[in-house]
């Protein structure tokens, strides 16, 4: 219905309601003018607080008319003979109209209470909406969208004077131009209601300026358009932190696996080149060698290029799994075989050390890639055999857990500190009390973590000082 036609229907129902309530004391019920003086002021009442004050204060003047020509002596004129009546004419008028404005005011005050309650709704979850994101740029893209959904605006756009770049909320440039938006930046001032109800809204941060926001929105206060700037930049300058610090974690890492990598080559990688370096340099230099001797040097030649060549492999590998570029051929397969697999790779390193297998017969198939199951096994035994005495047994078992296959690989070394436990798996990491007496890279168990993480499951450790540790993986049981 127009408004017009509403105004309308209103003030015919008010004078409505007056003839009602005059009908039904003059034919109904006959009381005293004092009650239906009352009935009058609360028929206003009611009125003012549903309709409005210009309805109630017409339903006023309707309602005093009404109340002198059919109750006030004498009856049936609009003249009143006694001033008592006068003076209870003028009282009903100046009461029913200043209620009407106390009850318009009441209700406006509603109305603006509860306009405020869902700005500060929308607000929130505009707020809440910009901790999602933690990239500048995906941030200020975002932006737009997020507060033309929020506050239902018919456009937004944000110039950031830093990057010299405009965010909308729709794909072209329609709108107000970027070199406008660059001087109302510079201006730094707020504009309320432009043409096509645009807003302009500094973005500011303390007392710099960092852009400038445009909303096309009417019905949202000031306040309210001065807290969205103020959340925005607020959430601009909480993600560039962010961005700052994972760059900062990112070159303190890279600082410290650099470390661990010069560490690893100095105490690792030099001891086969020397030992080839020398024993070449035997051989050159000593014509005069016995051919046992000289095959003892060759022996060495080939065994320390093997290790050499083993050890550059598990930088490759560690390599490959870190940048996901390894694709697993998975399939169900008997954990059963593959541990035979792995203990058949490893024969000359367990050579010292006897191993025993505890596997139910009737264990169901994983789904794996055996190839690199066979790779995790063979990682976690040499680990064994590192921190185990010669001679000292290595248990390997399998059993079901939930819809996991759990197989574990035990040991009775030295075992792990509490406080190494959660840094084991990290690459190039050797125990503290171990790293000078224990041969290794410390990258064979983060390349078991890579490879059991990239089946979908899960690799953990537990361990007692002076009893051994147990290294436990899970796959997921094959459908």
């Amino acid at each position: 219905m127009h408004a017009s036609t509403r105004r309308i229907v209103h003030f015919a129902s008010a004078v409505g309601i007056v003839a009602a309530i005059v009908l039904f004391y003059t034919r109904v019920v006959k009381l005293n003018p004092t009650t239906v003086a009352l009935s009058l002021l609360l028929a206003v009442l009611v009125v003012s607080a549903v309709w409005g004050l210009t309805v109630a204060v017409f339903m006023s003047l309707v309602a005093a008319l009404a109340f002198n020509f059919f109750f006030l002596p004498p009856v049936g004129t609009l003249t009143i003979a006694d001033t008592q009546n006068w003076v209870a004419l003028l009282a009903f008028l100046v009461t029913a109209v200043i209620a009407s404005n106390l009850s318009e005011r009441v209700r406006r005050e509603a109305r603006e209470a509860d306009k405020r309650r869902r700005e500060v709704e929308r607000l929130y979850a505009f707020s809440q909406q910009l901790l999602v994101s933690e990239n500048v740029v995906e941030l200020l893209n975002t932006i737009p969208k997020y507060l033309v959904n929020t506050f239902a605006a018919a456009d937004a756009a944000i110039y950031v004077i830093e990057r010299d770049r405009v965010y909308r909320s729709i794909g072209d440039e329609r709108g107000i131009s970027k070199e406008d938006l660059k001087i109302a930046a510079s201006r730094s001032e707020l504009v309320l209601g432009r043409e096509g109800g645009m807003s302009l809204v500094p973005i500011r941060m303390g007392m710099r300026t960092l852009g400038i926001l445009v909303l096309g929105v009417s019905g949202v206060s000031q306040e309210t358009l001065e807290a969205v700037a103020g959340l925005i930049a607020v959430a601009v300058e909480r993600a560039g932190a962010v961005e700052k610090l994972a760059r900062t974690e990112a070159a303190r890492e890279s600082e410290r696996l650099r470390s661990a990598l010069l560490d690893s080559v100095t105490h690792e990688f030099r001891t086969p080149l020397t030992s080839i370096k020398a024993s070449v340099t035997s051989l050159l230099t000593q014509h005069e060698l016995a051919n046992e001797q000289r095959n003892e040097l060759l022996t060495v030649i080939d065994e320390e290029s093997d290790r050499l060549n083993r050890l550059v492999g598990e930088a490759v590998e560690m390599a490959q799994l870190d940048a996901n570029e390894v694709k697993l051929e998975l399939a169900p397969y008997p954990i059963r075989a593959v541990i035979d697999e792995a203990l058949d790779e490893s024969k000359q390193v367990l050579a010292q050390n006897p191993v025993e297998i505890r596997i139910p017969e009737q264990l169901p198939r994983a789904t794996m890639d055996s190839a690199w199951i066979v790779k995790v096994l063979r990682h976690l035994l040499e680990n064994a055999v590192k921190y185990s005495q010669p001679g000292s047994p290595i248990f390997i078992s399998s059993e079901v857990k939930s819809d996991r296959l759990i197989t574990s690989v035990a040991d009775r070394g030295s075992g792990i500190d509490d406080l190494e436990r959660s840094l084991i798996f990290d690459k190039f990491y050797r125990g503290q009390s171990q790293r000078y007496r224990v041969q290794g890279t410390g990258m064979g168990l983060a390349i078991v973590k890579a490879i059991v993480e990239a089946h979908g499951g899960r690799i953990s450790v537990t361990s007692q000082l002076g009893h051994g540790s147990v290294f436990s993986f899970g796959l997921p049981l094959a459908k």
